[in-house]
């Protein structure tokens, strides 16, 4: 799908807030509200546009310790990896999970936990339980300098 600069300013808007009424939006972008929410159709329909999501805030909800892990697996055959991956999606602690080169290690993973304690017992009775990991590094996050959500879009034309 070939974006214009409508089709921009609308993704940029809506990735800054996922709930600004087509109202607003059209408004903003100098649309009717018709034009504009048959364009966020076309958005959704031809995948850009994958969810809309509520972020919620981690400290209100006790989540301070955010940990980013590094895994090694013995083997990796995609029956190995399909099972690792698919026991790290039913965790609810586990933000993200990307299959990654170099640093050593296999995966990496960003978890949040409410404190050590929980992460302990996360990392003992869940993630090194899995078949196959053989090994775990962590770090934890001292300060989050930036964190967006936001894609970048000015590369396209």
């Amino acid at each position: 799908m070939k974006l214009d600069r409508l089709d921009k300013k609308i993704l940029n808007l809506m990735q800054k807030d996922a709930r600004i009424s087509n109202l607003d939006l059209a408004e903003q972008v100098g649309l009717s509200p018709s034009p504009c929410s048959r364009r966020i159709k076309a958005l959704e329909e031809s995948g850009l546009i994958l969810k809309h999501v509520t972020l919620l805030n981690p400290e209100k909800l006790n989540l301070k310790l955010t940990a980013y892990i590094h895994i090694n697996m013995d083997k990796h055959t995609p029956e190995r990896l399909n099972n690792f991956n698919q026991a790290v999606s039913e965790m609810p602690e586990v933000m993200e999970c990307a299959l990654i080169t170099g640093n050593d290690a296999d995966y990496q993973l960003k978890v949040v936990v409410p404190d050590m304690e929980f992460y302990q017992h996360f990392l003992l009775e869940k993630l090194t339980r899995i078949e196959g990991v053989t090994g775990v590094r962590s770090s934890f996050v001292l300060q989050q300098v930036k964190q967006f959500t936001s894609l970048p879009l000015d590369h396209l034309e």
